[in-house]
């Protein structure tokens, strides 16, 4: 019942790597029908893992859970591809696919998980949220920064590899003190606050709170802390805002963006045809591993729904999905992250 919403069918107009192509596959080598072939393989790791399948299925079924334990099988007996397996070693060798993970000393009761992307990507994002948590009189512990939260080895089916990461998350977080912890990107925040239970059988520290930035954020832009300080002036209307990869999965955090954006641009943001509760994902999943070819795709088909709307500008706030609609952005549009632009209004006044 999810077809209508899935993304990769949407961009390759192939019916094998839907939800339904992809689960009829895997039913058939589970009957001993077909075996994972190379071109079996290719359907199974098509899954892009981002939440618009389960958001929308009138039953609640966790399919991207089950491709996810379905390729740990597949990881056990040795026949991931060698691209797979590669990404995997990465991890286990520097806590991080990007670049470099940098474990903080500094104690503190609120923090901020800068995540793999967010650290190794999109640093001005980075560097942006934490002034404008400083402006908010809290200054936020940078955790993180640099590590894997485990979301990818566990959707690639590493499970040990994501309980490893989750180990070193909890513990750096433990470690400095933190209580209340600031998440940066949707990605981190689904893995901490729904796949470590449900994929991993980790449980979050009770006294740890999670916070989604864009909502805390949200709820502060009219404080006493901002007022007067964001700028009035109305910058270009034609300024659509991209829903982040696993916004679906988060759908506390759709009318927070829009807040922000709203209070950044003097104007509420333009809205894409997929967006919201349909947004679809750009390739910034472990997909940009398994099947490059079709992460790029869902990459420029974004950007190709925000030409059609007229849209002049690309607003973000995920530091991957800033990170992917850079990278492909072939347009004259510009893009540019929300927090970024949220500090140059306040740079105007």
């Amino acid at each position: 019942m999810c077809r209508h919403v899935a993304p990769v069918g949407h961009v390759t107009h192939n019916e094998s790597v839907t939800p339904h192509g992809i689960a009829l596959v895997a039913s058939m080598q589970r009957q001993g029908t077909l075996t994972w072939t190379p071109s079996a393989l290719q359907v199974l790791y098509a899954e892009p893992d981002g939440g618009n399948c389960r958001a929308h299925c009138v039953t609640d079924q966790p399919l991207p859970a089950a491709i996810a334990a379905i390729r740990a099988e597949v990881a056990a007996e040795g026949l991931a591809p060698s691209e797979v397996s590669q990404v995997n070693d990465q991890i286990l060798s520097n806590q991080s696919i990007f670049g470099s993970y940098k474990p903080t000393s500094v104690q503190g009761e609120w923090g901020l998980f800068v995540g793999d992307a967010g650290f190794n990507l999109s640093s001005s994002t980075m560097q942006a949220a934490l002034q404008l948590l400083s402006i908010c009189g809290i200054e936020a512990v940078p955790v993180g920064c640099g590590l894997d939260s485990g979301f990818i080895p566990c959707s690639l089916g590493y499970p040990d590899t994501a309980r490893m990461q989750a180990k070193l998350c909890i513990d750096e977080i433990q470690r400095v003190g933190v209580k209340k912890l600031l998440v940066l990107s949707p990605q981190d925040l689904f893995a901490f606050g729904q796949m470590y239970e449900e994929r991993l059988g980790v449980t979050w520290p009770d006294e740890v709170v999670l916070i989604d930035l864009v909502e805390f954020m949200a709820d502060r832009v009219q404080a006493e802390h901002y007022k007067g300080a964001i700028s009035t002036e109305k910058t270009n209307d034609f300024i659509a805002y991209v829903d982040p990869t696993h916004a679906v999965r988060l759908p506390a955090r759709l009318d927070a963006a829009r807040t922000l954006c709203k209070v950044a641009l003097g104007v509420a943001p333009m809205e894409l045809f997929w967006r919201r509760e349909r947004a679809h994902p750009v390739g910034s999943t472990a997909i940009q591993f398994t099947r490059p070819d079709i992460g790029i795709k869902l990459t420029e088909s974004r950007i190709q729904d925000a030409m059609d709307q007229g849209a002049q500008a690309l607003l973000c706030d995920d530091p991957a999905t800033l990170h992917e609609l850079h990278l492909r952005n072939q347009s004259p549009m510009r893009v540019q992250g929300l927090y970024e632009l949220l500090i140059e209004q306040l740079g105007k006044k």
